[in-house]
């Protein structure tokens, strides 16, 4: 449909919805439920250089709108992801695939990148140096501007292809490290990434996740992405991604008007997989409700 199409970073997409990296798997997992070339397109699984068993369990902690994670980035490696999930993939999805990329050193981020820039199904490359739930790596290179600039100099020396920076909530000052970014030749923002949460078991009087501290993502933290994702749009020139704890098609199209060229799903996903299916088909419905004649007319209609 006409109406629901948008241009993320020179790359035409039927629609701006994207499962968030980290709850779709390699896609494939969700084919099975139902087709998912009706998605714009979805950020895959967070690949690393080599790879990652991930943190000790227990990983995952429920809370009243939302939930706590703290998986730790578990992925078999970029060489096994190319070799074998996008082989996997092909079979059930024929658009170009966002390529989430973590890693644990500047030389990790441009290697991982390098090797997906390579492949054909990728459209885009999603830089995420905003992991809240590893340690010594991912959020630390989102928190400060130079680190982020850094990684983003790094990766766009060894790729061709557009390159998203995916910030951390968990900063005091977010509009300064995207327009690091920006400065850096970042072709575009997603935003954001999980905020720092923790629960205590009441009975042991211990965290419950073994990692002390996890991501905390769902429904309770979209008034921050939207903020923050109303700012960064406002301040940078390149396309924004907005995220967190959308749900619906209006949370789609409140993202939009805070700036949002695409919007990503995720722990939405993980409650109910046909979400995304559901939300892409309600959009048209939604904009009528509002008088929206198309997505583009909106990006950023709120500044």
């Amino acid at each position: 449909m006409e109406r629901l199409k948008v241009n993320l970073c020179g790359i035409d997409m039927d629609n701006p919805i994207i499962p968030a990296s980290g709850t779709f798997g390699y896609g494939y997992e969700f084919a099975e439920l139902y087709d998912i070339n009706i998605l714009g397109t979805f950020s895959f699984k967070g690949t690393t250089k080599d790879p990652r068993f991930g943190n000790p369990t227990p990983r995952i902690a429920e809370c009243s709108s939302g939930m706590i994670n703290a998986v730790g980035l578990q992925n078999p490696g970029v060489e096994k992801v190319i070799d074998e999930e996008l082989p996997r993939l092909a079979k059930c999805f024929d658009k170009k695939v966002m390529a989430n990329v973590s890693g644990f050193s500047v030389e990790d981020y441009a290697y991982t990148c390098e090797k997906l820039d390579k492949c054909d199904q990728v459209g885009w490359l999603e830089v995420n140096v905003s992991c809240p739930n590893v340690h010594g790596g991912g959020m630390s290179f989102g928190t400060s501007p130079e680190a982020a600039a850094e990684v983003t100099r790094a990766v766009k020396k060894v790729t061709t292809k557009p390159v998203l920076i995916k910030l951390s909530p968990n900063v005091t000052d977010i509009v300064s490290i995207a327009k690091a970014c920006e400065e850096a030749g970042a072709n575009g923002i997603s935003l954001i990434n999980t905020l720092l949460g923790m629960r205590i078991d009441l009975r042991r009087r211990q965290p419950i996740i073994a990692n002390k501290m996890g991501g905390f993502s769902g429904s309770a933290i979209f008034p921050v992405a939207v903020r923050m994702v109303y700012q960064v749009a406002g301040a940078v020139k390149i396309p924004v991604v907005g995220m967190g704890g959308v749900s619906s098609a209006e949370d789609v199209i409140e993202m939009m008007l805070a700036g949002a060229t695409a919007v990503e799903v995720g722990a939405a996903n993980l409650v109910d997989p046909y979400i995304c299916r559901d939300i892409i088909e309600k959009l048209p419905e939604t904009m009528d409700k509002y008088g929206i004649k198309t997505l583009n007319e909106i990006i950023g209609g709120a500044h």
